[in-house]
């Protein structure tokens, strides 16, 4: 199924890039998008994800200089029945973790330096048991790609405003109407981003869960990270790569209309269904 969606989602921005290219520009215009988009689909497959961790500026641990989380991140990955990750550490002081790649096999977790200084070492096993169940049913691979996608169609948008970029001496377009497709263009790019449901949140968390057998530990590091994140902004963070993050990097700013459309369920909720797990897993 995650195929499937990633599959619809490169398409579905092929299409946009060609749609584009043709209105501005005519059949040269449509051309140059084509090639454009078959080049950012080709990257965002298989490079958005180390995209991503260059732009958080992680850092790659193991063993010998990140004993304790590399091991929580290997036992948890035994435990799930998946191959051992890449584990990054962010230099961050916001606290906040996700997980990147295109499959279990090339998968990547990351968490803050933030995190790692305020959870327990149970509730860290409860954040990276999230992420693990994110890699194991391929919630990440979508995810990365959504990221690229969602800032190439900004960048189309931010194109617009200077308008013809691609006018190949043709008649200078309707201008209201260029207008309207610089509008409309980041809202496409929302709703793209929403189509990481928000119910993949809360299977990730019944998955860790399940992984640790300890709901209560995820419980407690949603209500730590949900508090902190509320009192600041990662320096890097973005809202293309918003939707990664097991909770909002935005939650201190004041809700916009862009922020009606977020993908992460509230925390309240969360923590209300991983109670309502306690005794079942």
């Amino acid at each position: 199924m995650e195929i499937f969606k990633t599959i619809f989602l490169l398409t579905a921005l092929t299409l946009l890039f060609v749609f584009i290219g043709g209105y501005i520009g005519g059949r040269n215009g449509m051309l140059i998008a084509f090639g454009i988009a078959v080049a950012m689909n080709f990257f965002s497959y298989f490079y958005s994800d180390k995209l991503v961790l260059k732009h958080y500026r992680a850092i790659e641990v193991g063993k010998q200089n990140a004993k304790g989380f590399y091991e929580i991140v290997e036992r948890l990955a035994q435990k799930a029945n998946l191959p051992m990750p890449k584990v990054y550490i962010i230099p961050e002081s916001v606290p906040n973790a996700f997980a990147t790649g295109r499959n279990p096999k090339n998968a990547a977790v990351a968490a803050t330096e933030g995190l790692l200084n305020l959870l327990t070492p149970q509730e860290i096993e409860g954040v990276m048991a999230h992420e693990l169940s994110h890699v194991k049913h391929y919630d990440i691979l979508i995810g990365s790609v959504t990221a690229t996608i969602a800032g190439a169609i900004a960048i189309i948008a931010n194109i617009m405003h200077y308008g013809g970029a691609f006018n190949s001496g043709r008649n200078r377009q309707n201008p209201l109407v260029m207008i309207a497709i610089a509008i409309v263009l980041p809202l496409a790019a929302t709703i793209i981003q929403m189509t990481i449901s928000r119910n993949r949140e809360y299977m990730a968390d019944e998955g860790a869960a399940k992984i640790t057998k300890h709901p209560e530990w995820l419980q407690s590091a949603l209500s730590k990270l949900d508090s902190y994140a509320k009192g600041g902004v990662m320096q890097q963070a973005s809202q293309e790569s918003a939707h990664m993050f097991i909770v909002n990097p935005f939650a201190s700013k004041k809700v916009s209309f862009r922020e009606l459309f977020s993908t992460h369920p509230s925390t309240q909720n969360r923590i209300k269904r991983l109670e309502d797990l306690k005794g079942k897993v």
